[in-house]
């Protein structure tokens, strides 16, 4: 096991492949989560460094897969439309990564969690966010901010970009994609941040590297199930993996 990282055991690697599996299946079928179930489930077995790390080269492949499954032109669309949000949130995550060597992974845990199980019970209390088809620089930017934080210290940017796709009431099919150039973009510049923090490193590249194959493998067969899939159960399964994450994030923040 010396050539990955973190990982002590060979029980503990397979298990890694069979969370990352999981995870781009995940992603394939609700068009996010793939790092909230893949740092989740790393997170239970190796540190929070080391689970951070594992996640980022699976993520910046699955979603540069998302962001132009449809081609290129409707993701120029789509980059043009959110400028705003995904400039703001670039930002904050280039300077926001600088801390995870700094905050206790507990800390980073708890906080993520609690802001995912707080998004999910709003909603199944029926409170909804509601935008107006072209929200304010200030409201994007805003929000834009808070993702970007989150991604910078946790590889997780999902919950704050699905609740204002959700509170635009943005169509199934664009709501994927836009999803995909959001999180693609952010996924190069969580690369960028985090070979600049020292947390994607030689030692750890291997690791990121082996989770890719399994990542995008499950990712394949999630997308079969998307196609198939309606609109109200999109967001029954949405709301069923974020409960799922956010819950599990708590556990571990809170038992270690």
């Amino acid at each position: 096991m010396e050539l990955f990282y973190g990982i002590d055991s060979a029980s503990i690697l397979i298990f890694a492949f069979c969370i990352s599996l999981f995870a781009g299946l995940v992603k394939g079928v609700v068009g996010f989560a793939l790092p909230m179930v893949l740092i989740s489930g790393l997170g239970s077995v190796t540190s929070a460094e080391v689970a951070l790390s594992g996640i980022i080269l699976p993520t910046l492949l699955a979603n540069l897969w998302q962001a132009l499954r449809q081609g290129i032109g409707p993701a120029w669309h789509s980059l043009k439309k959110f400028r705003v949000f995904l400039l703001a949130g670039l930002i904050v995550l280039l300077i926001s990564a600088q801390l995870v060597r700094i905050v206790p992974g507990t800390i980073l845990f708890l906080f993520i969690g609690f802001l995912i199980t707080i998004f999910v019970v709003l909603q199944l209390i029926g409170v909804q966010l509601r935008l107006p088809p072209n929200p304010s620089r200030r409201t994007e930017a805003g929000i834009g901010i808070l993702a970007g934080f989150m991604g910078g210290v946790s590889g997780i940017w999902g919950p704050p970009t699905v609740a204002m796709l959700t509170a635009l009431d943005t169509e199934k099919k664009e709501h994927i994609r836009v999803q995909g150039i959001i999180y693609g973009l952010g996924s190069v510049a969580l690369v960028i941040a985090h070979i600049g923090s020292g947390v994607l490193r030689a030692q750890t590249v291997p690791l990121s590297l082996a989770l890719v194959a399994p990542a995008m493998l499950g990712m394949g067969i999630g997308l079969r199930i998307h196609d198939r899939i309606d609109q109200k159960t999109f967001k029954k399964a949405t709301m069923a993996v974020l409960l799922f994450a956010g819950l599990n994030l708590i556990r571990r923040g809170v038992f270690g």
